[in-house]
């Protein structure tokens, strides 16, 4: 079972829901502080407990060696998090009794290559977006996919996001909704200069290579909401799909079309 434990109501959450999953299941470890590598442990199934932000945690923590989630949701949104506590209580014998689907989700691998070398690597889930910083000006950044050029942004930035990650920063950024199970990427370039630049979706076994031809010292690679490192002139930021994918346990009647409808209010109708 994991979770921040620092957030509201988890560490709560966690001692309610601790005697019901003993019930069913051997509960190897208890983690609300992130401490643990979870690619050293052995178990078959993360319970995690808190909003989006905490499953990606515990996606980082398990790194290449990805096991199915539940997510249960005590924060805002929650398109990962989708069980609520009491939910919880209402599937977990269906869960430990195989009456779900484990869905398997596009992640990436982002590094920074200056040269030959390999600065950064970082395994994500949602996308990996190069900022500007102060002072903000718009920046020129080559992207090239499968080694070839396909166009010089100019803009405040650029996100290159996953199915999973499409409904959130990119989506705030004006970028379309990919279906969870789709293999592919999002490459949306942020406030471009022309009006005429759109976001493109391209296929997953695209490599891409970012490099910002004049960064300003704040320049940055962020996965995940998480700085990777800074920028300068000579770097390469390179995506490509990862050896792994996200495992997340869906259980009966929580379809990707429900958690649409309810965590964006498409309700087909004006509310007045």
């Amino acid at each position: 079972m994991l979770g921040a434990g620092d957030r509201p109501n988890v560490r709560e959450a966690a001692a309610q829901l601790k005697p019901l999953i003993e019930q069913r299941a051997d509960l190897r470890l208890v983690d609300l502080d992130s401490a643990h590598d979870l690619s050293d442990i052995d178990f078959n199934l993360a319970i995690v407990l808190g909003g989006d932000g905490s499953i990606l945690r515990a996606s980082r923590q398990m790194g290449l060696k990805q096991r199915p989630i539940v997510g249960v949701n005590l924060g805002r949104l929650g398109f990962l998090a989708d069980l609520s506590p009491d939910e919880f209580h209402l599937v977990w014998d269906d869960v430990c009794a195989g009456h779900c689907q484990v869905i398997q989700h596009l992640m990436f691998d982002c590094g920074v290559w200056r040269g030959d070398k390999l600065l950064h690597s970082q395994l994500g889930l949602n996308e990996t977006a190069i900022w500007g910083g102060p002072p903000y000006v718009v920046s020129d950044i080559d992207l090239y996919v499968d080694a070839e050029l396909a166009t010089t942004y100019s803009c405040d930035g650029l996100i290159i996001s996953t199915p999973v990650g499409s409904t959130a920063h990119s989506l705030s950024a004006g970028g379309p909704i990919l279906h969870k199970t789709l293999q592919a990427f999002v490459v949306l370039p942020i406030n471009p200069h022309s009006l005429t630049v759109r976001p493109i979706v391209v296929p997953a076994s695209s490599t891409f290579e970012a490099v910002v031809r004049q960064p300003s010292e704040a320049t940055a690679v962020v996965v995940d909401g998480r700085v990777v490192c800074k920028l300068n002139g000579e770097d390469r930021v390179r995506v490509a799909r990862a050896s792994t994918s996200f495992q997340l346990v869906q259980v009966h009647g929580h379809t990707y079309y429900r958690t649409l409808r309810e965590k964006l209010g498409w309700s087909g109708r004006l509310r007045l």
